[in-house]
């Protein structure tokens, strides 16, 4: 079984912040990969100011480069919007995978918000990771409130696969300071840079071992 890590988000750019998450969770849960699910539209986020779906998908791709991370646009070929819908159709298409759902404190503030959260714990093991300015609000989220008991300690991360569901793990890393809005800020015609002459492919799955 290949161990999965799933780091989704809108990638409006992918950045070293995505990468340098990605890298230490890949060492700290012992995973073969982490996939960087791009979002064709993410339901809680307003269009504007969101890239092409091709300028997205091509930003993380090249910062997901000499590493084992995967971008792919598997949501876009799945015809999934919402994460929890995506969680239920994964194992099917890849049975000889075990995923765990990545990502940062500021999401799982708003972690109550998504459809079907408490489905997405029960489908998947969860780890946090520490994001300056959002820890606290974190911990004192609705979402928190109800996974408490399911932590597990950090030390225990690389077995996440024999872990009871719902099952969060919280982990902390040297924070990499680079955001998207940031970025977009220094740059709002980045995604000019990855527009192609010819039309663009919608994306691959990720080969099956």
């Amino acid at each position: 079984m290949k161990r999965i890590g799933l780091l989704g988000g809108s990638f409006n750019p992918a950045h070293k912040g995505h990468r340098a998450i990605s890298i230490h969770a890949l060492r700290a849960l012992g995973l073969d990969e982490v996939w960087w699910m791009v979002s064709p539209g993410n339901p809680l986020k307003s269009e504007s100011g969101m890239a092409p779906f091709e300028a997205r998908m091509a930003s993380a791709r090249r910062m997901a480069r000499h590493a084992p991370i995967r971008a792919t646009a598997v949501e876009k070929r799945l015809k999934t919007r919402y994460t929890a819908d995506t969680l239920r159709k994964l194992p099917r298409v890849y049975p000889k995978h075990r995923f765990i759902w990545l990502m940062g404190a500021d999401n799982l503030a708003q972690f109550h918000k998504w459809r079907d959260w408490r489905d997405i714990a029960r489908q998947v093991p969860i780890a946090v990771i520490a994001r300056p300015g959002y820890d606290s609000d974190a911990h004192a989220s609705v979402a928190m409130s109800w996974l408490r008991r399911a932590v597990r300690p950090a030390g225990q991360a690389k077995s996440w696969t024999r872990w009871r569901l719902p099952a969060l793990v919280l982990l902390r890393f040297r924070p990499d300071p680079t955001s998207a809005t940031g970025l977009r800020a220094a740059d709002p015609a980045w995604h000019r840079r990855f527009v192609s002459p010819s039309p663009p492919s919608s994306g691959t799955y990720p080969s099956n071992p």
